[in-house]
């Protein structure tokens, strides 16, 4: 998938829960901060640089919270064989060289949160296929509250 199909499907997204966060009641308090995205627990992963292995599953752990309410958290896993970036990590990661993908690991699912809540941990499963290429991925991390503000967490991974 190329990289501007990808940008113009996160810019849909936005518009979307933009439109969605819209909808106020007049005696709710306006929503001005985004919510935040928290990899530096002992328990979080992926993180930056992180290993991965094919035909094994692994869970996303994450700290998320928000001033008002959370809405919901977005994962996009995709090849970075070209070195692109959009990491929004400092340490910079050991690629390995530039290749054309066979097939590629390629994972983008949103997960509701519940209504109401200021403070959720991600605790999901994700399956690596055996058959995919290894290589150099980057897992995008979204959250997204009640009144359509986002926070986006760009890392580098291996899939070995």
């Amino acid at each position: 998938m190329n990289i501007k199909r990808r940008l113009l499907q996160w810019g849909m997204l936005g518009v979307l829960v933009l439109f969605m966060g819209c909808q106020k009641e007049e005696d709710e308090p306006i929503d001005i901060e985004a919510p935040l995205i928290n990899i530096a627990g002992a328990n979080a992963f992926p993180v930056q640089c992180s290993e991965i292995q094919r035909g094994e599953k692994f869970t996303f752990r994450a700290k998320l919270s928000d001033n008002v309410a959370l809405g919901n958290v977005s994962v996009d896993i995709h090849h970075n064989f070209d070195h692109h970036s959009h990491s929004t990590e400092v340490e910079e990661c050991d690629l390995a060289p530039k290749k054309s993908p066979v097939k590629p690991f390629v994972f983008i699912k949103s997960y509701p949160i519940a209504p109401g809540l200021k403070a959720y941990e991600t605790n999901v499963e994700i399956e690596v296929p055996e058959d995919i290429d290894p290589g150099d991925y980057h897992f995008m991390i979204m959250v997204t509250d009640a009144s359509g503000w986002s926070d986006i967490k760009g890392l580098s991974i291996k899939i070995k």
